[in-house]
């Protein structure tokens, strides 16, 4: 019994993880997701007004 379960669970975990890779592939592979991407890219490099520091020490000073 053991060894038809743990074959079982081998064969379809493995199967079931490579459907799920492939999805996750074609899902960041696909041109219409592209520019979510680029944008998500970008936003470590983006300049912000203020650094986060001084922002949390102008808040708590009312």
């Amino acid at each position: 019994m053991y060894e038809m379960l743990s074959s079982f669970a081998q064969t379809w975990g493995l199967i079931g993880f490579v459907v799920i890779f492939a999805t996750v592939l074609v899902y960041a592979l696909w041109p219409k997701n592209q520019d979510k991407f680029d944008d998500a890219a970008r936003v470590p490099l983006e300049d912000d007004a203020r650094p986060a520091a001084a922002s949390d020490t102008e808040d708590t000073h009312v």
